[in-house]
């Protein structure tokens, strides 16, 4: 018997992967907003979050919690990081025992320096916890156009379980063991797009562009090993395909916030006109708090913040960076 999927939150990425499961497994999607539940269950479409793109028939929606979590045999969280916590409480009140919690969510909470997955075992100590990543752009995904992500599992029965479960023939499936090096990744690379974002902003080319993606993933690379990830996991989907993605898309949230301060445009004012979050500008503060506790050094990462919460331009931020002591490339990322 197929297992059952319940997805909870009707953002881009959540009904995206909903609309993908629900071709392998029964799959109900969970909204916030009831009326945005009812466009889903009768007109097969997500207009605020995916206007244009036509959902399977066969993918279910409700505004309750407990109709979407009561039956389910995977919990799939596609809640952004600073309402996670809030919502996993509400699931907790309906899941079932042992069922496995799959994290979407790409940040870190305030406050606590968690990833998402870390969230899960504190509130949900008796159930699996892992992450779906890697370059998840959803519309491209959800109109077939080719590509890869990552499951990370430490069970590999569940992992293979999930594999096939958000397989399709357009999405290629890999699994990791790596949930720490993956959540790390996919929480690092939003602030790295920041930084990408702002240098075309200002009007630089492919050699800044590159510069930034390289030593982004250096960063990136650091902190993860420093925290217990594989170094490995930052050369894969959730790393560098990553990355990347984030760092040049045009539909990359985050890098078109740095495009705008790289224009010099005030962070509330582009934020504001934005219907999606953002995951980069509260996760750069959280970033810097854990960098610092581990003697990690993170340049970019500094940089972001300071633009995003302590008024720096763009400019004053690259002259920064420029104007560092120069150190061997492979600085800090030697295995320990």
């Amino acid at each position: 018997m197929a297992i059952r999927v319940a997805v909870i939150g009707a953002g881009s990425w959540g009904t995206t992967v909903a609309a993908i499961a629900c071709r392998n497994a029964p799959t109900v999607l969970w909204a916030r907003r009831a009326e945005l539940a009812e466009e889903i269950q009768r007109e097969h479409v997500n207009s605020q979050y995916l206007p244009g793109c036509p959902l399977p028939p066969a993918l279910a929606a409700t505004a309750s919690l407990e109709e979407a979590v009561a039956g389910a045999d995977v919990v799939v969280m596609g809640v952004p990081s600073h309402g996670f916590r809030s919502v996993l409480e509400g699931v907790a009140d309906h899941i079932r025992p042992w069922v496995p919690v799959v994290s979407l969510s790409k940040g870190l909470e305030q406050g606590t320096m968690l990833r998402m997955t870390q969230v899960v075992n504190e509130l949900l100590p008796d159930h699996p916890a892992g992450v779906l990543t890697g370059p998840n752009l959803a519309k491209e995904i959800i109109a077939g156009q080719p590509t890869a992500s990552v499951v990370a599992m430490a069970d590999e029965r569940i992992a293979d379980a999930l594999q096939a479960c958000f397989s399709t023939d357009t999405l290629r499936i890999y699994t990791n063991p790596d949930i720490t090096g993956c959540e790390i990744a996919g929480s690092l690379k939003n602030v790295m797009a920041i930084a990408a974002g702002m240098a075309d902003g200002m009007g630089f080319g492919d050699n800044t562009r590159a510069t930034l993606i390289t030593r982004g993933l250096a960063e990136l690379t650091r902190l993860g090993v420093a925290l217990g990830g594989d170094p490995l996991t930052f050369s894969g989907l959730a790393g560098m395909g990553d990355l990347v993605a984030t760092c040049i898309s045009r539909q990359s949230r985050n890098r078109h916030v740095g495009e705008e301060l790289g224009r010099g445009r005030p962070l509330q004012e582009i934020v504001d006109e934005m219907n999606m979050v953002a995951e980069g500008v509260k996760t750069s503060r959280v970033v810097l708090e854990l960098a610092d506790r581990h003697g990690v050094e993170m340049p970019i990462a500094e940089q972001v913040a300071a633009v995003c919460h302590e008024g720096r331009s763009a400019k004053e931020a690259l002259v920064a960076l420029m104007a560092r002591e120069a150190k061997p490339e492979m600085h800090g990322l030697r295995h320990r």
